[in-house]
């Protein structure tokens, strides 16, 4: 990535942060936070990554369908903090990092459970 995507992805950011929040309060999603944002090199297309945790009414795939239908709102609240000459295409996707890391981690607890790690102290009483 250049340095101005980066840049204006970070300034996009933070600019969705809110009403991203807003929108997973008034419907019960739970908590939701903007992750990443990544633009294309021509600064037209953002892919918005969310991460939706503890949702009451709200899976995180349905919060994510949601964003997509309000989509031209959220936009336009991003067109007033936002100073670009054009404003790219919001694409909303869900983050999950965390639940990746939290299954890898199971897999090496797994692992250390069925593989036990001998230490030098266990080596030597035999």
């Amino acid at each position: 990535m250049s340095i101005r995507t980066e840049k204006v992805g970070s300034v996009v950011k933070r600019a969705l942060v809110n009403p991203v929040q807003n929108l997973a309060k008034e419907f019960g999603a739970g908590l939701a936070s903007v992750t990443i944002v990544r633009l294309s090199k021509d600064l037209s297309i953002a892919k918005v990554y969310v991460s939706v945790y503890g949702g009451k009414s709200m899976t995180p795939t349905a919060f994510i369908e949601l964003l997509e239908k309000k989509k031209g709102e959220i936009r336009y609240r991003l067109a007033g903090e936002v100073e670009l000459r054009f404003l790219p295409e919001l694409r909303f996707f869900i983050d999950d990092t965390f639940d990746q890391m939290e299954h890898i981690q199971k897999l090496i607890d797994n692992a250390k459970a069925a593989y036990p790690v001998k230490t030098e102290k266990e080596d030597d009483s035999q």
